[in-house]
């Protein structure tokens, strides 16, 4: 493999320069060994799962909640809840009013967030290492003992309806948000994160408390640490703060749906807009899940896609086929592959920007022709770059507490384990050329396709041209 063949050429450089002689290597006194770093999982009676990696030498941590809730577990009427209390988490408690709170986090000079997506959402704290305990009583003070005062509610409307105009500017969000409503329309997936502005402005508080009640509880939660924080201790602070929490999540009708296998739907959404001076166009098939036996695969495929933007230095060497026809022919401003997954579907496909309006078509037919090609003649070279870049992505990520915390929660809360980085490098180092035509053969060649289009999108062709495309004989 690549690593192995850069690791003997630098073996052999370092033998070189000694000058042929083989020279004893020394440990320095600053660089203790340890074995390699392990998560390890334990399971409350509730339910609830406490996961850790600890690090003896780190002297901060991570420690976080990542529970198995987002948008998805709404309905369309309370769509944008559970963003909407991401924003109130922090804004008081019955034990802790928000100043409190701020100076709390202030005095430790810790860092406290929280996100939401459209099937987890994560609240996380990062701290010098004796500050944890205090950090997961605030965690845990923020998950069962938010006030939600109707006069923060109202606050925090205002705010999310300002952030919902700003996102309404950012284009790839818009194009991203529409491919989701059109691949999975009608359905928990396809709705938005923030949800629409009349539900921001009509969201109560009993919305809110029935949200947390129907999902914030304890099978569907995992509390990580990443760091200094010994795997015992944090089960103990589990034990002491959480235990009282809700073993099981109520069968509501908004559960079962959510729960409910999307399905991909072949379609399209054009929001032509000629003031925007370029066309914003996503294509995608239905991709992978999390626990698909082929998801290391889609995202190698990906990689042989590859990406590209004009502005960058090396726009002309960006390593794959496609970036090479798009420089060469001004195609695009940008391009960028993807492989996103949920819990049973995923979408698999290409977001692209050009300006280049009379050329739209021919983007589009040479990012489709290079798909095509996937299934039927792919070189051991590109599939080992593919490779490289992936692990390098992979482990480049997960640099610092937060990224592993993020890392351990999104995996366990997804598929129920997580796979170490020297685990997902074996499995990413067995696949070939022909895992990846065969993957190409089962998910690209002649499958529906989604298109979500915005701006000057005149050039672009109808639905059934373009998804002519996805079959094409060379």
């Amino acid at each position: 493999m690549a690593s192995r063949r850069l690791a003997l050429n630098l073996a052999q450089g370092l033998r070189g320069r000694a000058g042929g002689l083989s020279v004893p290597v020394r440990r320095g006194l600053a660089t203790p060994h340890s074995p390699a770093l392990k998560t390890q999982t334990t399971t409350l009676k509730n339910g609830l799962t406490v996961a850790t990696q600890y690090s003896p030498y780190a002297q901060t941590s991570t420690v976080g909640m990542w529970i198995d809730a987002g948008s998805r577990a709404e309905t369309n009427e309370t769509n944008g809840t559970a963003h909407f209390l991401e924003h109130l988490a922090f804004k008081g408690t019955s034990k802790r009013t928000q100043q409190q709170l701020e100076l709390e986090i202030e005095n430790m000079g810790a860092h406290l967030n929280a996100y939401t997506s459209r099937e987890n959402t994560v609240y996380f704290a990062r701290a010098l290492n004796e500050d944890v305990p205090q950090c997961v009583d605030i965690l845990q003070d923020i998950l069962q003992n938010s006030k939600l005062e109707e006069s923060a509610i109202e606050r925090e409307r205002d705010v999310i309806l300002r952030e919902s105009e700003e996102v309404e500017k950012q284009l790839e969000e818009v194009v991203f948000d529409h491919l989701h409503a059109t691949a999975y329309q009608h359905q928990p997936l396809g709705r938005t994160i923030l949800g629409p502005r009349e539900n921001i402005r009509d969201i109560t508080r009993t919305e809110l408390t029935n949200y947390i009640k129907n999902n914030y509880t304890a099978d569907r939660m995992v509390l990580v640490g990443a760091g200094g924080v010994p795997h015992e201790q944090l089960v103990e602070m589990a034990d002491k703060y959480f235990a009282g929490l809700p073993s099981k999540s109520p069968e509501s009708a908004a559960y079962l749906l959510s729960k409910k296998k999307a399905d991909f739907i072949g379609s399209d959404v054009r929001i032509r807009d000629d003031t925007i001076p370029t066309a914003n166009i996503a294509i995608a098939v239905e991709g992978v899940s999390w626990n698909d036996p082929d998801y290391f695969t889609a995202l190698v495929t990906q990689a042989i896609v590859g990406n590209y933007d004009k502005a960058l230095g090396n726009a002309p060497h960006q390593g794959s086929k496609l970036s090479g026809i798009v420089h060469k022919n001004d195609l695009a401003t940008s391009y960028m592959s993807f492989s996103t997954s949920y819990s049973d579907t995923g979408l698999w496909g290409i977001y692209m920007v050009t300006d280049n309006l009379a050329n739209v078509d021919d983007l589009v037919h040479f990012s489709l022709r290079e798909w095509t090609r996937l299934c039927s003649s792919v070189t051991p070279a590109e599939v080992e770059r593919a490779k490289a870049q992936l692990k390098a992505s992979i482990l480049l990520s997960l640099d610092g507490t937060s990224a592993v915390a993020e890392d351990i929660g999104r995996q366990i809360v997804n598929t129920g384990r997580r796979m170490s980085p020297g685990e997902i490098e074996r499995v990413i180092d067995a696949i070939t050329e022909k895992d990846v035509m065969e993957f190409a053969n089962k998910k690209i060649w002649d499958q529906d396709i989604a298109i979500s289009a915005v701006g000057s999108i005149e050039g672009l062709f109808d639905y059934s041209r373009i998804r002519a495309d996805m079959s094409r004989n060379f």
